[in-house]
């Protein structure tokens, strides 16, 4: 099962995807859950997810869990495949809950009440290259699937 978590192909743009992905998520995490960034810290985020937005309080941890540690875990490449599928999933509730309504584009001018889902349709996209893909070269998927392939042929060599 590791094997097919962290299998990889060596493309270097999978690889730099990974990574982008992962520091945006990993400041927006830091921004609503850690206040850093001027964000609003974790307790004013789960009011904003459960009295606004009335999600349970434990989805809306989860969510908020999942951007932080889904971009570090893009970010060093490890388990890549579930980080970014929390991701996806992440971006496709943001639509469900919020965003659809506004439409296909972001709110650039200020003319709309809301941010339409073109950077939630980016995000699904990347993200969902990284699970099919792998994580990429330069990563921890890639050191545990090579470590994983090693023991297994010693294994397979002692029989």
């Amino acid at each position: 099962m590791i094997e097919t978590l962290t299998g990889t192909h060596a493309d270097w743009v999978v690889g730099i995807a990974r990574i982008v992905l992962g520091v945006i998520f990993f400041a927006h995490g830091a921004h609503s859950m850690l206040g850093w960034y001027g964000g609003p810290g974790l307790a004013r985020s789960m009011r904003t997810f459960t009295e606004q937005l009335h999600l349970p309080s434990t989805l809306a941890f989860l969510v908020l869990a999942g951007e932080l540690l889904g971009g570090i875990g893009l970010i060093v490449g490890l388990f890549s495949r579930i980080a970014a599928l929390v991701i996806m999933l992440t971006m496709v509730g943001a639509i469900a809950t919020v965003h659809f309504r506004f439409g296909l584009f972001l709110n650039w001018f200020g003319s709309q009440k809301g941010d339409g889902i073109e950077y939630h349709l980016l995000v699904i996209t990347l993200a969902f290259v990284v699970v099919v893909e792998g994580a990429g070269p330069f990563s921890l998927d890639s050191l545990l699937h090579k470590h994983g392939s090693l023991s297994e042929r010693y294994v397979t060599l002692r029989r």
